[in-house]
């Protein structure tokens, strides 16, 4: 029966029908042979089979109720046959479920709504459980074909509805809808009234091909407005007005025997209901062309076998860490299979960045994320401070990257060469750690400057200052040291300016501080005793005064004997 309704759609359109094929595939459709991934689709099936229906008005659900019918005898005369409908007695109801079971058509079961004087707005309400691409809806009814419907479907399991088409004698006055109005690539989307089911009196079957007169149908693939016109989890059929004309109530030939002449209210009543007997959808499981099949999965829900490492109920997403390209839809072209981000076996999630991939000229956009084995990077390719790339190991090893260890002293930070390791040592000390001191550099006790040059051998100055150096001298100072201490490693020591020996010296008395290195300090190059008192000679530079280049004299209060240092 459905094939005999899909020939009479004549629906030649080979781009959408080409996804539709029967074939059996002997291996996985959704991959080639050796291996590459191609579009594939599940199988072609009447998904309203076996499916809930929910009628919003059915007979004999508060009670027996009586319903009459034309039916045609082997003599060929029309008579009225009636009735009773109860839902209590399974022989006698006519359940909305009858509409999706097995019929044939020598026992054609139907759906029979309460008989009404004015019936109007019943509502047949049908759901897939799942998203699923529909070709068609065939509707066939056991009585007269209602004047008035309306077809709509909901993508979000009925939480909204949206119109798929209207039928009617009077379109304007039923629906506020134009007649017949012609499809373009701008209202293909919408919703259409026409009278065609009225046109052959006497038919049982109303069928609402998809894509009809939809002028981007031979462009399916790549038409994102269709692809949305024909997804739909459920179906709702509406039925507005059951005949315009009492008179023509069953719509048959003077060849129909003589009706009663009862027209009481009860008996006309009798005569008005709707009544149907198969409701077919026509279509296949939606799974954007990354599935060959739809099972249930552990959840009991009926879900797409996604393959080319697709997720989702519709395999409308990539699956977890396959985001280096965007997820599309498989046409015939492209399978536009998602792709495992490179994270080098140190990462187990990662992220899409549309500007990578757009910079990369649509190659890659994965990010990884939480990079492990002491790696960093887009695709965890660089090791992190702290750490070298060991190149005796490949990139993927956890191993790869190895601690610089440099020394929390000698270094100047934890970081190294990523290739040699060789860390960033402070002066005066070396090796591929910086743990000791570079040839002419001793050990302090400076974590500062940890290693400082050898003491030179100090020179000794004579016992006695004479003339000719005092006068190249700007400045002669008799000074006594107070104080000392470290400051950020040099010595500053406190000091106070007893005698100035030169005229003309910007130098007060009083106290004023002595800047000496620690490396001077240390070699005791000269050797500084706080309470003792010294002569300093030096020369200004800058206007500045300070210790540019400096002569100490050291007086004891036991002898006169002076040393001489050029820090």
């Amino acid at each position: 029966m459905l094939l005999a309704v899909l020939a009479s759609l004549q629906l030649a359109h080979a781009a959408y029908f080409s996804q539709f094929s029967m074939r059996e595939p002997d291996h996985d459709p959704c991959y080639e042979p050796t291996g590459r991934p191609v579009r594939c689709v599940p199988e072609f099936i009447n998904a309203a089979f076996g499916k809930p229906v929910i009628a919003s008005d059915t007979c004999g659900m508060n009670g027996p109720s009586r319903f009459c019918t034309i039916k045609e005898g082997d003599d060929g005369i029309m008579r009225e046959r009636c009735e009773t409908c109860d839902a209590s007695a399974p022989e006698q109801s006519h359940p909305a479920s009858l509409l999706t079971d097995l019929n044939s058509p020598g026992n054609m079961t139907c759906w029979v709504s309460e008989p009404s004087l004015n019936p109007q707005n019943v509502s047949l309400t049908l759901s897939l459980g799942k998203k699923f691409e529909l070709t068609y809806i065939s509707m066939y009814f056991c009585s007269r074909l209602p004047d008035s419907m309306a077809l709509y479907k909901s993508t979000d399991h009925g939480k909204s509805w949206i119109p798929f088409q209207y039928y009617s004698s009077d379109c304007k006055k039923t629906f506020g809808k134009t007649p017949d109005v012609a499809i373009t690539k701008h209202n293909e989307q919408e919703a259409v009234c026409t009278n065609a089911h009225n046109i052959a009196p006497g038919g049982n079957r109303i069928a609402f091909p998809f894509l009809e007169n939809r002028p981007s149908a031979l462009l399916f693939e790549s038409s994102p407005v269709l692809q949305d016109w024909v997804t739909a989890t459920d179906i709702r059929i509406t039925f507005t007005r059951l005949t315009p004309d009492q008179r023509n109530l069953y719509g048959v030939s003077n060849n129909v025997e003589k009706l009663s002449t009862n027209n009481t209210s009860d008996t006309n009543k009798q005569r008005y209901f709707y009544s149907m007997g198969e409701l077919a959808v026509g279509g296949r499981c939606k799974c954007n062309g990354h599935a060959s099949r739809c099972i249930f999965d552990k959840m009991g829900r009926f879900t797409c076998d996604c393959k080319h490492n697709t997720a989702g109920t519709e395999c409308e997403t990539c699956k977890p860490f396959h985001f280096d390209r965007p997820w599309g839809r498989a046409t015939s072209q492209n399978a536009n299979a998602c792709v495992a981000c490179n994270c080098n076996l140190h990462a187990k999630r990662c992220r899409f960045d549309q500007e990578l991939y757009q910079l990369s000229e649509s190659r890659s956009g994965g990010v990884c994320i939480n990079c492990r084995h002491n790696t960093i990077g887009r695709n965890c390719h660089l090791c992190k401070p702290g750490f070298f790339r060991d190149i005796s190991k490949p990139i993927t090893n956890k191993k790869a990257c190895k601690s610089c260890g440099c020394h929390p002293v000698g270094s100047l930070s934890k970081s190294c060469n990523q290739t040699s390791g060789q860390c960033v040592c402070k002066q005066g000390v070396t090796g591929l750690t910086c743990n000791r001191c570079a040839k002419g550099y001793q050990q302090s006790r400076s974590t500062i400057t940890p290693c400082i040059r050898e003491c030179p051998k100090c020179r000794v100055m004579p016992k006695r200052l004479n003339q000719k150096k005092y006068c190249k001298r700007d400045y002669a100072l008799q000074i006594v040291v107070i104080g000392r201490e470290m400051v950020d490693g040099w010595a500053r020591y406190r000091v106070v300016v007893e005698n100035m020996f030169k005229r003309g010296m910007r130098a007060r008395r009083g106290e004023t501080s002595l800047w000496m290195s620690t490396h001077s300090v240390m070699c005791k190059c000269p050797k500084i005793r706080i309470g003792h008192r010294y002569i300093l000679l030096g020369w200004f530079k800058h206007t500045c005064f300070m210790m540019a280049r400096q002569e100490m004299l050291r007086f004891s209060r036991t002898n006169s004997e002076y040393y001489r240092a050029i820090p």
